[in-house]
């Protein structure tokens, strides 16, 4: 593995975590939206090769673990990170020669953002037990305003750190 690389995903895994520990858990039973997704989809979208992926997606998954205020979010988030992750590297490599990067990179933040929270609040209301409609009122309240801010943020910050990468001799794609 390139040490370049490793350091570049641990910076983004570091930004999300602070993003994901600044965010109040507002919602249903304290989930929260979790802004650590676009991190990790930025490091897939930068470095996309199953190795990095799979460390990017557990390390993510423990440290949104480690910072969740969802009862049963624990469990949950370890689980859902890596699925969200490979769907949207599989999506990404697809996509790649087909739609301009800084038009797929928004767009799967968004489908990876709501598939990682179905995820999650599915385990959740397997382990919490969530009250009727709970399920719909996490997506609702949580799932979807993520993903609009993860969309907002990849728009802006994706072409800056692809112009960054690439002026600093870091792109690997």
């Amino acid at each position: 593995m390139n040490i370049r690389v490793l350091i570049m995903l641990s910076l983004l895994v570091g930004i999300g975590t602070v993003l994901h520990a600044a965010i109040p858990g507002l919602s249903i039973m304290g989930v929260k939206p979790d802004l650590l997704l676009s991190m990790m989809f930025l490091g897939i979208f930068l470095f996309p090769k199953t190795k990095y992926v799979l460390l990017l997606s557990l390390t993510s998954g423990i440290v949104a673990a480690l910072t969740t205020t969802a009862a049963g979010g624990q469990i949950a988030n370890i689980m859902d990170k890596p699925i969200s992750a490979f769907v949207v590297l599989a999506l990404f490599l697809f996509m790649k020669n087909k739609v301009n990067d800084n038009i797929s990179a928004p767009v799967l933040t968004f489908i990876g953002t709501v598939i990682s929270g179905s995820v999650f609040t599915g385990i959740v209301a397997l382990i919490a037990s969530l009250p009727e409609g709970g399920f719909i009122g996490l997506l609702v309240t949580a799932v979807l305003p993520a993903a609009a801010i993860n969309t907002v943020i990849m728009v802006v910050v994706y072409p800056i750190v692809q112009t960054i990468m690439k002026r600093t001799n870091l792109a690997y794609n």
